[in-house]
């Protein structure tokens, strides 16, 4: 089983600048992880900086750079932060981020298992994520959140990711193994640079 959802480069073309992270998610408890994630993600955005141009502020303040850094940290730590969240450690399949780099974007996967009894909700979100106005459905995610504080799957970092970053997401699910059965998701995020 293979399904698409959104857009997703299946055959990406290569990249001659990029990072690779694995992490063993049942290596250590979930609250420990969190710490983890934003020093993860904080490494990816200072890893980049050493291959993107700028740095200097413009006449008008605005530095492309810093704002770069600044966008590539909050993705990477929010792509994260759902790998472990959601992740079936009944698979003890390990979770990893790349990032990789091409001259007009910089392209985020994150691949995770899923508990297979966890797909259908999770595809049901995509779908109303790729198909409704992102600025419309952001608004109703922060009242649904501010109606009840014990919401735990908001989705607001993947519409953050679009409405502020103009991000380009997709997802990719494949069944890795039958017996137990073991789904991987990857998430792609495209940001144009």
């Amino acid at each position: 089983m293979m399904q698409i959802f959104g857009d997703f480069i299946d055959n990406l073309p290569p990249s001659h600048e990029y990072l690779m992270i694995g992490f063993s998610p049942s290596s250590v408890p979930l609250k420990q992880r969190w710490r983890n994630n934003g020093l993860s993600a904080d490494f990816l955005a200072d890893y980049l900086t050493t291959f993107f141009p700028g740095g200097n502020e413009s006449r008008d303040g605005y530095d492309a750079k810093a704002e770069v850094k600044s966008a590539v940290s909050f993705i990477a730590n929010e792509l994260l932060e759902n790998a472990m969240k959601f992740n079936d450690e009944a698979s003890h399949k390990p979770v990893s981020i790349s990032l990789h780099l091409n001259s007009e974007r910089l392209v985020f996967l994150v691949t995770n298992s899923i508990n297979p009894q966890s797909v259908g909700k999770f595809q049901t979100f995509i779908e109303e994520l790729t198909t409704s106005d992102p600025n419309e459905l952001y608004i109703r995610h922060l009242e649904k959140n501010a109606e009840d504080e014990n919401v735990n799957q908001s989705g607001l970092g993947f519409l953050t990711m679009i409405v502020d970053y103009q991000a380009k997401l997709g997802w990719k699910f494949e069944s890795i193994h039958q017996e137990p059965e073991i789904i991987a998701v990857t998430t792609m995020v495209q940001l144009t640079v």
